[in-house]
């Protein structure tokens, strides 16, 4: 299992409206390395979903639930777009400032690559960034 970062607006579409929607699809990424990370990400891969611009804080996970496939509001036809299922939401929103802190993750892409709307995480980081929030079992495989 592979874990990620996929980052919304709040104003735009917030983790009420994933949870609210169950499932969605997450297009729009037009950004060549951005892209390159949802091709990478396969059925069951997790991803902290992040408030970008209003909030800055990780406030839940989505797993992949369906695999990279062409992005219908692409004109050019060059970018994709997988499903995600909301899983959780962090007990404890786990804030920019406290990861920008917190030295473990301060090579986080998150960090690095501020305006990257979709980035990898690796298991360490997963892991102490759920430790943060409040999670202890968010990092195990969920059903099929």
């Amino acid at each position: 299992m592979a874990y990620w970062l996929v980052k919304s607006e709040p104003v735009k579409y917030s983790w009420d409206h994933m949870v609210e929607d169950g499932v969605t699809f997450w297009n729009g990424v037009r950004n060549h390395q951005a892209s390159n990370n949802l091709k990478a990400m396969r059925l069951g891969d997790r991803a902290f979903f992040y408030h970008s611009n209003e909030g800055l804080a990780i406030v839940g996970i989505v797993e992949i639930v369906r695999e990279y496939y062409p992005d219908p509001s692409d004109d050019t036809a060059r970018f994709g777009m997988v499903d995600v299922r909301a899983l959780e939401a962090m007990p404890a929103p786990v804030t920019l400032k406290m990861i920008k802190s917190h030295p473990a993750l301060s090579e986080m892409a998150l960090v690095r690559q501020s305006r990257l709307s979709v980035s990898p995480v690796n298991e360490h980081q997963w892991l102490e960034i759920c430790r943060l929030g409040g999670l202890t079992t968010a990092a195990e495989p969920g059903p099929g």
